[in-house]
């Protein structure tokens, strides 16, 4: 199968196969606050991730590219969404256009349309130095996902079966660019000893990327003759991600990730450690279901809807919003407790 028919075929595979809502934020509760003591007008969005200044913690998460014309259309209205709403946007993996350059117009169309928006290229952790200078000159990107997929590519027929060398690599990336470099995974979420050699090895953004959300590994086995189905509920979940993403890390910027669907998600996300949030498979079906129009006003809702939870915290910047008072219960509580993370430090 060639990459540009796969390429499409995720697409319809994340629209059938959906998102469970199983990213653990239902185990998030906030702490009402009756004495707010501020007004909506005061809200202020902007935030900083790593190097990055963004005018709002919303961002396009990588969905696609590489797929002809269709992807390029995609591509287009996501960019055009993007700008209308000031919000940064992450392509998918830019491997098919280094390898067909007749692909690179699904990806430099983003640029095109949005040219002073903020733009992430996106490669696999296999790629090289040269290939990451080749995958940010394309787009003229402001940064670059290096993603993980490594459930994904186990189960994808045709996919990696060997992993060796992923650090060593995305440690020369991160010492050779001269733009903020992400590491992310793909929907499987991030343990802290992934996120601490990550550090180690120079990386000061990390997608978390939860299970929770869109499901690669029930993606790929609806293209398997024999299915792997331990992977389709393989992960961490993405609340119990932030937290030990933050654990393991301090200095590091966290972007949460997996199956963020409201403004709640990202205001949760935000007080448990989150700097960012990224959403995709949700947009998608926006996207499908509404237009190019629709997908506009949603993300312009979500951001509303965000400053009035923000109001009712009393918390005017993301980074007030950060120290905010929840508790954590359920599943996530457990989880915690057994990697040996102290959750009672968020009520407190």
């Amino acid at each position: 199968m060639s990459r540009a028919k796969r390429k499409l075929e995720h697409i319809g595979y994340a629209l059938k196969t959906g998102q469970y809502r199983l990213s653990g934020f239902e185990d998030i509760m906030f702490v009402h606050q009756s004495l707010p003591g501020i007004a909506l007008s005061e809200i202020n969005l902007t935030t900083k991730i790593g190097e990055l200044s963004l005018s709002s913690p919303i961002f396009v998460n990588a969905m696609t590219g590489g797929g002809g014309k269709e992807t390029e259309i995609v591509n287009r209205d996501f960019a055009i969404a993007a700008r209308e709403n000031g919000v940064a946007m992450a392509v998918g993996s830019q491997m098919a256009a280094l390898k067909e350059r007749e692909q690179r117009a699904s990806y430099e169309i983003v640029r095109r349309v949005n040219p002073d928006g903020i733009i992430i290229a996106n490669l696999g952790s296999e790629a090289s130095v040269a290939q990451a200078r080749e995958a940010v000159d394309m787009i003229r990107a402001d940064a670059i996902q290096i993603h993980l997929n490594v459930i994904q590519e186990l189960t994808m027929p045709e996919g990696d079966r060997c992993f060796r060398g992923a650090l060593e690599r995305i440690k020369a990336i991160a010492g050779s660019l001269n733009i903020p470099v992400i590491v992310k995974e793909t929907g499987f979420g991030m343990a802290l000893e992934t996120v601490d050699a990550l550090a180690s090895a120079g990386v000061s953004i990390i997608d978390i990327g939860g299970y929770g959300g869109t499901n690669f590994a029930r993606i790929e086995n609806e293209r398997r003759n024999r299915v792997l189905s331990i992977f389709n509920e393989w992960g961490i979940t993405a609340a119990a991600s932030i937290v030990e993403a933050k654990n393991a890390s301090p200095r590091v910027s966290v972007l949460a990730s997996g199956g963020i669907q409201n403004a709640g998600d990202i205001a949760k996300s935000i007080a448990l450690g989150a700097s960012g949030t990224g959403l995709a498979g949700y947009l998608l079906k926006i996207y499908k279901q509404d237009g190019v129009d629709g997908l506009i006003a949603e993300i312009s809702n979500l951001q509303n809807d965000l400053k009035f939870i923000m109001t009712a915290l009393g918390k005017r910047t993301i980074q007030e919003l950060q120290e905010a008072r929840l508790v954590i219960k359920g599943d996530t509580y457990h989880w915690l407790l057994q990697r040996g993370i102290d959750a009672s430090v968020y009520s407190r």
